[in-house]
């Protein structure tokens, strides 16, 4: 998911997405241990990508105190 994909989301489902991403990436990061994934590096793109929403929401979190 690109950056300008991101920031168009509300609030409401940013939180929806990062919940379905982080428990993709944990299911995917298990499934790695036990038998090796054909393609190593969408680990860390969703790894990636689960980052860059968590802080589109700080960021988000911040703004709205100030």
């Amino acid at each position: 998911m690109k950056n300008k994909d991101i920031i168009s989301l509300t609030e409401q489902e940013l939180i929806e997405r990062v919940k379905e991403a982080q428990a993709a990436l944990n299911k995917q990061t298990l499934n790695h241990t036990i038998s090796p994934v054909e393609n190593p590096s969408s680990i860390r793109n969703n790894r990636r990508t689960v980052a860059r929403m968590l802080t589109e929401l700080s960021k988000r979190k911040n703004s709205a105190n100030k």
